[in-house]
């Protein structure tokens, strides 16, 4: 009888301790199941970060790269009105000088009218002689001179009048030359550049 209650209790400590085990292992389960979980969890969640945070950057490169598009078109408007500005300006300034210009050679053109009527009334007799050659290489450098500035005389005669460029003071008739015709040039014209700088006066045939 004691055997037997000495094996019953053998055998009941036997199976509390299997359950004991048993219940270590399904809590181990359960515990590695929970962790697993976790761990996909974490994953989850650190994929949708990675993707908010590539979404993020796209977002800010797109933002730069319109910001820089936009700052390369400010930059290259605002160098063409540079441009601009500068060539009017250079433009504006030529003008200017121009004009002055005008303005001091237009009154040297009588002195070039005196010495070429001076020149016309010298005597067969005088020509040779050292003061005249004096004046005519005067005459010659002055012409040059102005010519260097851009001022070139007009040849108006035997050419079709051209209000533009004559002022007719007389009117002939001749046979000989065609309609509206430069019979003669009374005091010649000049240029400057492409600009007149003194009108020819003219006479006009037919």
């Amino acid at each position: 009888m004691i055997f037997l209650k000495t094996n019953l209790k053998k055998g009941s400590d036997v199976m509390s301790k299997k359950n004991e085990n048993i219940n270590e292992e399904v809590k181990n389960a359960e515990e590695t199941a929970e962790d697993i979980k976790d761990t996909e969890t974490k994953g989850e969640t650190s994929k949708e970060t990675e993707e908010t945070k590539e979404a993020t950057a796209d977002d800010k490169i797109a933002e730069l790269e319109a910001s820089v598009a936009d700052w390369k078109d400010k930059y290259q408007r605002l160098m063409a009105e540079f441009e601009n500005a500068r060539k009017r300006t250079a433009k504006e300034a030529t003008q200017r000088y121009d004009m002055g210009a005008m303005g001091v050679l237009e009154k040297l053109l009588p002195v070039i009218d005196n010495f070429e009527r001076g020149l016309e009334a010298v005597s067969e007799d005088e020509k040779d002689s050292a003061f005249v050659k004096g004046i005519e290489q005067i005459y010659k450098q002055f012409t040059a001179v102005m010519e260097d500035l851009g001022v070139t005389p007009m040849d108006a005669q035997g050419k079709e009048f051209d209000a533009n460029l004559h002022n007719a003071v007389m009117h002939v008739e001749d046979d000989d030359l065609g309609e509206n015709i430069v019979a003669e040039e009374l005091q010649k014209g000049y240029m400057y550049k492409e600009n007149v700088l003194r009108h020819s006066m003219v006479k006009v045939a037919n």
